[in-house]
């Protein structure tokens, strides 16, 4: 196998994200290009049509790439470049037809250093692929939700050609020139000879492979229909549950319709910004709105548990996302801002 076995997830040591606080940019920017998706899993909202017909600001689709164009614009405002803008949030991102316009715009603005993504795949033809790579993504997160069209059935109730999946995506990963690949699938639904299998069938066609746990990503969706252990981490490692949420410091996110949330696993638009911020809302207005600060600001003071109007006492990300624990340095940020 010549994947290395590591995360998709980026995680930052904690006493230099301290140090880093507070930031005059954020290091990471989700942009969702499209809040559906063509699949139905059984662990995600999305997936689930009947409740985002019920859900106040979901179902938007594309993201208009007019939108998109003044998003990126607008990030000149900040001090400096963003590290990485993330195109994915809700949906399915290579649903926007603009996609890959998405990641050149991005790619060769003065304000971006980074562009990365996270797909199903399932619509990764080989023109796309083409375009995307030339384009210039740095980085594309795959997730596999099974190890054969049966899985996929049952899992993301989706008909797949499973072997022409596969094959789909070893040609982006022949010519994806500078673009790392990682490929993930959940590890809870595989016995160990599937687990086997998925390392066999992709573990020579990626850059990066890992096997997750299924954890409680969607505050407040209770149809997951898996069973979550909620002493397992998303890597597979004991959870600890940490008081600050690190994410409120360096992340901002935003939505399809050009809204923004407070945070990126708000799948059901219950925790937004721009309202409180002075019209019309930009990524600078809002990172640097006394709404986002007061947000903070009460991380700070471990009051998570308090904010019962909010998605943050129960967050299952905070136990077993594996976040950067910041708890022990509450106090000296919070001095520090």
């Amino acid at each position: 196998m010549r994947a290395r076995p590591i995360p998709r997830i980026d995680i930052y040591d904690p006493e230099t994200l301290k140090d880093a606080l507070p930031m005059r940019t954020p290091y990471v920017i989700y942009i969702d290009p499209c809040d559906t998706c063509n699949f139905r899993c059984k662990f995600c909202p999305t997936g689930n049509a009947e409740l985002m017909k019920k859900t106040k600001g979901r179902g938007h689709g594309p993201m208009d790439y007019s939108l998109y164009t003044g998003i990126i614009d607008s990030l000149g405002d900040f001090k400096d470049p963003v590290r990485i803008i993330r195109l994915y949030k809700e949906g399915e991102p290579l649903l926007n037809p603009r996609f890959a316009d998405m990641v050149r715009y991005a790619k060769r603005s003065p304000h971006v250093e980074r562009v990365d993504t996270t797909t199903n795949a399932s619509l990764l033809t080989r023109e796309l692929s083409l375009a995307v790579i030339d384009a210039g993504l740095d980085r594309i997160n795959i997730s596999v939700e099974g190890v054969n069209a049966g899985q996929y059935r049952d899992f993301s109730r989706r008909e797949l050609d499973y072997g022409q999946f596969v094959e789909n995506i070893a040609f982006f990963y022949d010519h994806r020139a500078q673009c790392e690949m990682n490929i993930k699938i959940n590890g809870d639904v595989l016995t160990p000879e599937q687990e086997q299998t998925f390392y066999d069938t992709f573990g020579d066609i990626c850059d990066g492979i890992s096997v997750e746990r299924t954890i409680d990503y969607w505050p407040k969706f209770n149809a997951m229909q898996v069973d979550v252990d909620e002493s397992v981490t998303l890597l597979g490692g004991e959870s600890r549950e940490v008081m600050v949420c690190p994410y409120v410091f360096y992340e901002m996110c935003i939505n399809s319709d050009g809204s923004y949330s407070l945070c990126r696993f708000d799948w059901n638009h219950a925790m937004m910004l721009g309202p409180h911020v002075s019209d019309p809302p930009t990524p600078r207005k809002i990172w640097d709105s006394i709404v986002l600060w007061n947000f903070q600001q009460r991380f700070l003071r471990k009051e998570r548990k308090l904010m019962t109007v909010l998605s943050c006492p129960k967050c299952g990300i905070l136990k077993q996302g594996v976040p950067e624990d910041l708890d022990a340095y509450a106090q000296e940020i919070l001095d520090n801002m």
